[in-house]
């Protein structure tokens, strides 16, 4: 946004002080008023007095002073990446991914080796089924765990406590095997 954008001229600093001052006895309709001829769009309804005022006083110290910087605007903008000390906003987690049936998981936990069947109705097991990945991850560690993170259908970004963790090629099968980062493996079905 430029510095003076929806307020017009630019706003000398010594006007500001006085201008902000006189937001304090305005009833809402004139907040509301004056958010329009800053913003040049109308005040969402949702926003309470509070909230009024804060936008009309940055609007006003930004026709006052300047607003951001183009570059300072550009990296507000786009997303951090990793390791630059920025957290990004809580994005949601992308959907697992999707396995065919017949498509077979193998995933190794404490030293033993655990295939699961995908069917057309859920999973397989050790010969008992399943509704969900998740209530067999539970059977295999005994606590809570997302079936699809526990399968590696579901990446979360790597840290440093699992920097060791190798790829683990899948047995041979005549299925196309689909090699993951982390003690597990998918080998899907073959097209029909």
């Amino acid at each position: 946004m430029s510095a003076a954008r929806g307020a017009g001229q630019r706003l000398p600093p010594a006007d500001l002080t006085r201008r902000l001052r006189s937001l304090d006895g305005l009833p809402v309709e004139a907040l509301r008023a004056e958010w329009g001829r800053l913003y040049r769009t109308p005040a969402p309804s949702c926003y309470s007095r509070d909230l009024l005022l804060r936008g009309i006083s940055y609007r006003l110290q930004e026709a006052a002073l300047g607003g951001l910087p183009p570059a300072t605007q550009r990296r507000l903008s786009t997303p951090s990446a990793p390791g630059s000390g920025v957290t990004p906003a809580r994005t949601r987690a992308p959907p697992p991914a999707r396995v065919k049936p017949g498509s077979t998981l193998v995933r190794a936990w404490h030293g033993e080796t655990h295939t699961v069947l995908v069917t057309e109705d859920g999973f397989e097991h050790q010969g008992r089924r399943y509704a969900s990945l998740s209530q067999i991850a539970r059977e295999i560690t005994g606590a809570h765990w997302s079936g699809p993170r526990f399968f590696g259908l579901r990446r979360e970004p790597r840290t440093t406590a699992n920097e060791d963790l190798v790829p683990t090629p899948a047995p041979s099968t005549p299925a196309a095997a689909v090699m993951t980062p982390g003690p597990y493996a998918i080998e899907e079905a073959p097209d029909a």
